[in-house]
């Protein structure tokens, strides 16, 4: 687990833009996936939006995902082994970077064919508690033509990234604008923030 939090942490610093191909085994990805699967059965996905809390609005020209928001509450065993993964990372990360990352959310988004979320930051101008943003991606045989890149805007070096099963990627919340483009098969991931509360 070592070699992956490295990885994370190595091509962040190299490219603002940290990759891990496996920061998730094959199994809990898969674990994670039929959690997601099974609450969309269910109903239990709710339209995102964006802003927080104090000021959110919904617009589906903007974002048309759906997510629902992983809590320790709910005592799922897959999703403690992920929480248990991230709260490894954020150990790994405030030890060798002195990142003072001192909390986390994370939810699951499911993009259905023909959604997408358009340029935005991650941070909230009212609330800087974000500091880093990682997405984990639940996607098993992704093929290109399935669409849904990451697309992250930098200077002369935008950067694509598609949503392969056990991928993460990291990158600071309020440095990047990014989006993610149109998906024409069923895209799944787990979205959150590494915080500074």
């Amino acid at each position: 687990m070592k070699n992956n939090f490295e990885a994370l942490i190595a091509s962040y610093i190299e490219n603002k833009v940290g990759i891990s191909e496996n920061f998730l085994s094959d199994d809990l990805a898969n674990n994670l996936k039929q959690n997601l699967l099974a609450l969309q059965q269910k109903s239990l996905l709710i339209e995102a939006g964006t802003g927080n809390s104090e000021l959110i609005s919904y617009d589906s020209a903007v974002r048309s995902d759906s997510i629902y928001w992983l809590d320790k509450k709910n005592n799922n065993s897959f999703e403690n082994d992920f929480f248990k993964q991230i709260e490894d990372f954020i150990i790994y990360l405030n030890q060798s970077c002195y990142t003072g990352i001192t909390g986390y959310e994370f939810h699951y988004s499911l993009y259905e064919k023909g959604d997408f979320y358009l340029k935005h930051l991650d941070q909230f101008k009212n609330n800087p508690s974000r500091k880093y943003s990682m997405i984990s991606y639940l996607n098993s045989n992704w093929q290109s033509s399935d669409g849904g890149e990451l697309l992250i805007h930098q200077a002369n070096n935008n950067q694509k990234i598609t949503p392969t099963q056990g991928k993460t990627v990291f990158f600071k919340s309020d440095e990047l604008v990014h989006e993610v483009l149109v998906t024409h098969n069923t895209r799944m991931s787990i979205t959150g923030w590494l915080k500074c509360d």
